[in-house]
């Protein structure tokens, strides 16, 4: 691979500011490759390669003409956007046939403070149908494959971000997560993922975008290939913006400063109701041991109301109300989950089948209060063991990607995810490097409202550790 696809962010930014290298020569040289994998993967699903083009010369005259005071931290540097999130002039359907051919005419916000930092998009990458299941196919542009091994999953809702940052296509995406769409596709894809405090970054400006409670729960965050570039990236994105209601101001610390050492480690090898394989568990037992010759503190331990993860955070979800997932299907007219099954039996539906299942599972009473109650009593547990100066050491999913179709088989294992958003927690997702099949391992850093630099920093430590992402031999 060119050595600059195995960059970061920063790395290019700083290359491009002192004029090692040019802009157009970064942003060529990521759109070459995403046009040798995309083939391939199916992840970037709309591309702007010609005014990401036109963009980067602009760059490099203002630099070279020295036109500019101060010079925005990603100046020149080439990203990928996730298809819900609006762009100007991109198509904005979530996978949703009756949205086929929409044209965002405007930025969502997160979008907008890229651009404001310089950052240049090549394009959009796929998503699952309305961002709700973790295999990223739609029948508006198809199914995303996994760089690492093409007949595996990306994950969801943010796979097409996940493949191709995985892939050496761009130094890092945007992403969106209300049950693990950043995390597992970073997972899946051996990246780096955050998802940050519940509302530390607005979400203005994606469909469909979370309503009432669930604002909080949903999450718009980064993935990228190297760990330094995590809270630069939260630093651009977060904030107010007036517009989505929950999100609020936090004074965001610094990853580099965290000192490694002094941390208490709480390690969590399971949920006490799904099995893991071993490979993830004995990954995680060497991150306990690393920290631990660190010199933190590593308690090992089960939480027991983990094992009800799936009922908190659907009872969460349904509690906080909004518009019906079958609206949102129908485009505003609700689908008939039954009809429309038939419909998908007979090859007739422009649905997938998860969400033609999660349109039927909505209408069942899904909301108890001893489950919200669980949820609260989680969180004060978790926030008193983990701490203002701790962190917790967590499964990312059951197994390394699965096979196409798969996840089907076992729906409910992404539990391991989902349950941080309801709590509001920042995790971030760290790539652990290969099995012997060649797919990605990783583990979950999770840490208590705005304690982001905490995850970020033992992150970055586990990326000297461990190598973190390893470009994939498939291409």
């Amino acid at each position: 691979m060119n050595r600059l696809l195995k960059l970061s962010a920063l790395q290019l930014a700083q290359l491009i500011h002192s004029k090692e290298v040019t802009s157009l020569e970064v942003v060529n040289t990521h759109i070459a490759r995403i046009e040798s994998v995309n083939p391939e993967l199916n992840a970037v699903v709309c591309n702007r390669f010609e005014l990401a083009r036109a963009e980067a010369r602009k760059v490099d005259e203002q630099l070279h003409e020295e036109q500019m005071e101060t010079i925005p931290p990603l100046l020149g540097v080439p990203c990928t956007i996730k298809e819900c999130f609006r762009v100007s002039g991109m198509p904005n359907t979530s996978g949703l046939v009756a949205r086929k051919g929409f044209v965002a005419e405007d930025n969502a916000t997160a979008v907008q403070r890229l651009l404001k930092a310089g950052a240049i998009p090549l394009g959009v990458t796929n998503t699952s149908e309305l961002c709700m299941w973790m295999e990223t196919n739609n029948r508006v542009y198809g199914r995303t494959n996994n760089p690492y091994d093409p007949a595996r999953i990306v994950g969801g809702s943010s796979g097409g971000e996940g493949s191709i940052v995985g892939a050496g296509g761009v130094p890092f995406g945007l992403g969106s997560d209300v049950g693990g769409s950043i995390r597992m596709p970073a997972f899946f894809n051996g990246v780096f993922g955050h998802k940050p405090t519940g509302g530390l970054i607005p979400n203005t400006g994606q469909f469909p975008v979370a309503e009432n409670n669930a604002l909080r729960y949903l999450t718009t965050g980064p993935l990228c290939r190297k760990a330094e570039d995590l809270m630069p990236l939260v630093r651009i994105l977060a904030g107010p913006d007036g517009l989505d209601e929950w999100c609020h101001a936090y004074n965001l610390q610094d990853p580099n400063e965290v000192m490694v050492e002094k941390l208490q480690i709480l390690n969590v090898p399971g949920n006490l109701r799904t099995r893991v394989t071993r490979d993830l568990l004995d990954s995680q037992s060497q991150c306990a041991d690393a920290l631990k010759k660190q010199g933190a503190n590593v308690r090992t331990r089960h939480i027991d109301t983990l094992k009800n993860s799936l009922e908190i955070w659907t009872t969460m979800m349904v509690a906080a109300g909004g518009t019906p997932f079958g609206t949102l299907l129908g485009n505003g007219n609700p689908v008939r989950a039954i009809p429309e099954m038939v419909r998908w039996l007979t090859r007739r539906s422009p649905h997938t089948l998860p969400a033609i299942m999660l349109a039927f599972l909505e209408k069942m009473p899904f909301v108890f209060k001893r489950h919200i109650e669980m949820r609260d009593e989680l969180r004060q547990e978790l926030v008193g063991l983990i701490g203002n100066h701790g962190v917790m050491l967590y499964p990312s999913y059951s197994s390394p990607a699965p096979f196409h179709y798969q996840p089907l088989m076992n729906p409910l294992d992404w539990v391991f995810t989902g349950i941080f958003n309801v709590l509001e927690f920042p995790v971030t997702q760290v790539p652990l490097g290969l099995n012997k099949n060649g797919l990605p391992l990783g583990i979950q850093i999770v840490a208590t409202p705005g304690n982001d630099h905490l995850s970020i920093a033992v992150a970055m430590y586990l990326e000297k550790i461990f190598g973190g992402w390893v470009p994939p031999a498939t291409f």
